[in-house]
């Protein structure tokens, strides 16, 4: 399986005490720091390596934007890791269809709601 150089996905809801526990759960990193308007940043760590986080709020339609800048995220690929958000965090999350390339649909993404339920939408003007 591709293992991607980074990760992002896109949070429906960013309550930052369940996202705390989920990095410290994930990526042994501490609290979440807020670091100018909008944006929390934090350094999780995962196969002996620093993984900067970084969260900005309302960054597209009014989804927060989770960052994660390494390949050595426990997680190998975007949608892996909005799987485990969905699950964890208990909202509906979204991240690219995979690895982007030239002449792919850039509004495509993929949809991984709370309950489990998942698929390709076209974001924005989803309706879904």
């Amino acid at each position: 399986m591709e293992r991607y150089p980074d990760i992002e996905i896109y949070l429906a809801e960013a309550d930052i005490t369940a996202l705390d526990e989920w990095l410290g759960s994930r990526l042994d990193a501490p609290p979440l720091q807020r670091r100018g308007k909008r944006q929390w940043r934090s350094d999780g760590h995962c196969q002996a390596r620093t993984i900067p986080v970084m969260l900005v709020e309302n960054a597209a339609d009014g989804y927060a934007s989770l960052w994660f800048d390494s390949d050595a995220t426990p997680w190998p690929r975007d949608i892996d890791c909005a799987r485990d958000a969905a699950r964890a965090l208990g909202c509906e999350v979204r991240c690219s269809l995979g690895g982007w390339q030239p002449g792919d649909d850039p509004d495509r993404f993929w949809q991984v709601r709370a309950d489990g339920r998942e698929g390709a939408i076209t974001w924005p003007d989803s309706g879904q």
